[in-house]
């Protein structure tokens, strides 16, 4: 059944009325997008509660946590949590700033995503929370944050991911989701998770599927939430002759890499960046395989990607991230880089950077050196997570290489940063753009049931793509009719 032609009226009255009476039950009250863009805009009585509440704890206020200005130091909200990787780590002129996503409840920018999926179903009765089972298809940190959420609504939650995925991401998952179903394979496996949604649905209508591939309410979250908060750090970082000239952004499901459409609008000339791993080179050539690269999917290139807005497709090789994870995080690691010059405070945040982090650092690279940029060059990217969901990766590759040494650091970052090349890179033409927006066919349409008319509406239409990115202002005044219904007052 397609979308096309969709609207975000009431679905279900009974529905509806049940998801008031639980939140009521459960004292929840829903943010709007436009506050998660603007988090200053959080009402006081809510603002001044943040700080008596751990960021990770169960508790529904955090839902207001889920923007980029939650202060570590204060637990309040505050300015954009940012890094700026330095040329002494980077090795290049041009400034390369990410936004961090380890300050979001569960430690990852993914939560974000699932309450774009989420919240439109609540508000318009789409969703029952004495009926539904809440399945969360991923790759790794997007069904913990789809946990995250239910667990909120007190409702049964169902986490899909590869059975290769970090040991930490299914310890997490074992004390709070209701199932959790290891697929086979890697990150690439994408199918596999499908087919178990599949299967799901086929066992019983109470598995309601919030796939991160296809639902826009992933895109639309990042494109108000992501996109405005890099606009603003922008503002307010950019020296005189500055530009911001590139968005680099790991594929995944799509949801961050639509940040470049809002910044589109605002920077018409910025070049957006689309990253993979050089295992399964799927954009670059139709590539297929299995990685190592956790967080960013494969194999397929999501429903919500809008391929005409992507200037850019690059490969990083899956051991690249993980040699720099080592460097940055291990003590002799630490050391080689402070005596590279590396100041104190950047050291103590490149642990910020998990392992598809790293790999969107290395993308920026590889994109300063192709189009030789210099310190005029503002290159923004996102660092989804932190080392906290790979410390045993480390472990494992400390078991299997050896202790991390000195000696090895300086090789680490002389091959993998210094000499960084400007292979597997590609500037996309229009037809290469179309050529990558055909592939959905063969996922969407002949495995998911998407139509061919809204395939190509979706390479035809010129209204087809503002339509989904501006919807927030509806669902806003859906959220706003929602709390009031429910009737809490925050005190």
């Amino acid at each position: 059944m397609t979308d096309f032609n969709w609207n975000w009226e009431i679905e279900n009255e009974t529905y509806l009325s049940n998801t008031i009476k639980r939140c009521r039950e459960k004292h929840i009250l829903l943010p709007t997008f436009e506050q998660l863009k603007k988090p200053q805009t959080i009402p006081d009585t809510i603002q001044k509660q943040l700080p008596k509440i751990d960021m990770q704890a169960l508790d529904p206020l955090n839902l207001f946590r889920i923007n980029w200005a939650n202060d570590p130091q204060s637990g309040g909200i505050d300015g954009t949590n940012y890094l700026e990787i330095p040329q002494s780590v980077s090795g290049v002129k041009a400034r390369i700033i990410g936004l961090v996503g380890k300050f979001f409840p569960t430690g990852a920018h993914k939560v974000g995503a699932t309450y774009g999926c989420l919240a439109p179903y609540l508000v318009t009765g789409r969703f029952n929370p004495q009926y539904h089972k809440a399945v969360w298809p991923s790759t790794g940190n997007y069904c913990r944050g789809g946990v995250f959420n239910s667990n909120l609504l007190a409702v049964h939650s169902v986490a899909i991911l590869p059975e290769e995925m970090s040991q930490e991401r299914f310890d997490w998952l074992e004390k709070r989701a209701t199932e959790v179903y290891a697929t086979p394979g890697c990150e690439s496996n994408v199918k596999e998770i499908y087919d178990k949604c599949h299967e799901l649905e086929a066992k019983s209508d109470e598995y309601l599927i919030l796939n991160q591939f296809d639902q826009f309410g992933n895109a639309v979250w990042h494109y108000d939430v992501t996109g405005y908060a890099i606009e603003q750090l922008f503002e307010q970082l950019k020296q005189p002759g500055q530009r911001l000239t590139a968005y680099v952004s790991a594929t995944g499901s799509a949801g961050t890499i639509a940040a470049g459409d809002y910044l589109r609008l605002h920077f018409p000339s910025v070049k957006v960046l689309a990253s993979e791993a050089l295992q399964c080179p799927t954009l670059l050539m139709n590539g297929f395989g299995g990685h190592r690269i956790e967080g960013i999917g494969d194999k397929h290139v999501p429903w919500i990607h809008n391929v005409k807005n992507t200037d850019l497709v690059c490969a990083i090789d899956d051991e690249d991230p993980l040699r720099i994870l080592r460097l940055f995080n291990e003590s002799h690691g630490q050391e080689y880089l402070a005596k590279s010059g590396v100041e104190a405070d950047t050291l103590a945040k490149l642990p910020y950077l998990g392992i598809s982090s790293v790999s969107n650092l290395l993308s920026a690279i590889k994109l300063a050196k192709y189009y030789e940029l210099n310190e005029n060059d503002i290159i923004f990217t996102v660092f989804t997570d932190s080392v906290e969901m790979y410390y045993s990766r480390l472990s494992e590759m400390n078991e299997k290489r050896g202790a991390y040494s000195a000696k090895q650091a300086e090789v680490d970052w002389a091959s993998v940063i210094k000499h960084q090349g400007i292979d597997y890179i590609k500037e996309l033409s229009y037809y290469d753009k179309k050529a990558i927006h055909n592939l959905k066919y063969f996922t969407w349409v002949e495995q998911q049931g998407k139509s061919v008319e809204e395939l190509n509406a979706q390479w035809y239409s010129e209204s087809y793509w503002p339509e989904r990115f501006n919807i927030s202002a509806k669902w806003d005044r859906l959220i706003s009719r929602f709390n009031e219904q429910v009737g809490l007052k925050i005190e």
